[in-house]
């Protein structure tokens, strides 16, 4: 782990470095290393990671929908991430990101099983990248965090 996460809360480091890494994977489209960095995401602590990548997702669709975000906003983003992902790393699973989706806006069918950790390691680093585009990490791990500590504070 590198020092650029030390001014985060410690049980978020590591969560944070396996985000920068899978996300990193994902630009480069290398698939090893993507592989490997979702392994360490996927061995994370799941309802922190779940919070923060959840959260970090939301704020990116908000950042990329400033008008609001509608139902057909979500499908867009939906199959734009899926056909980007696929064109390098074929077995992405519209269901699995959809599923991110839905979580990250706070919709999500708790009665439906969810994917297994290392699918949803995977599925949320090529999400995140997407929405991402050419914008840096750091920036939206930091607000993600910053808003939990500021919910759970109120909490």
């Amino acid at each position: 782990m590198t020092n650029q996460w030390r001014h985060l809360p410690a049980p978020a480091r590591p969560i944070a470095a396996a985000v920068d890494a899978a996300v990193t994977a994902v630009r480069a489209h290398d698939t090893e290393a993507l592989a490997s960095a979702a392994g360490e995401l996927a061995a994370q602590d799941r309802a922190q990671a779940a919070l923060i990548l959840g959260t970090t997702v939301r704020l990116l669709l908000e950042a990329t929908h400033p008008d609001g975000l509608d139902g057909d906003a979500v499908r867009e983003v939906l199959e734009q991430c899926v056909r980007a992902s696929a064109q390098w790393h074929p077995e992405v699973d519209p269901h699995v990101v959809l599923i991110l989706l839905a979580g990250s806006l706070g919709v999500h069918d708790d009665e439906e099983p969810s994917p297994k950790p290392d699918a949803l390691a995977l599925h949320s680093a090529l999400l995140i990248a997407y929405l991402l585009g050419p914008r840096p990490l750091p920036e939206f791990l930091t607000l993600a965090l910053g808003e939990i500590e500021r919910a759970q504070l109120n909490d």
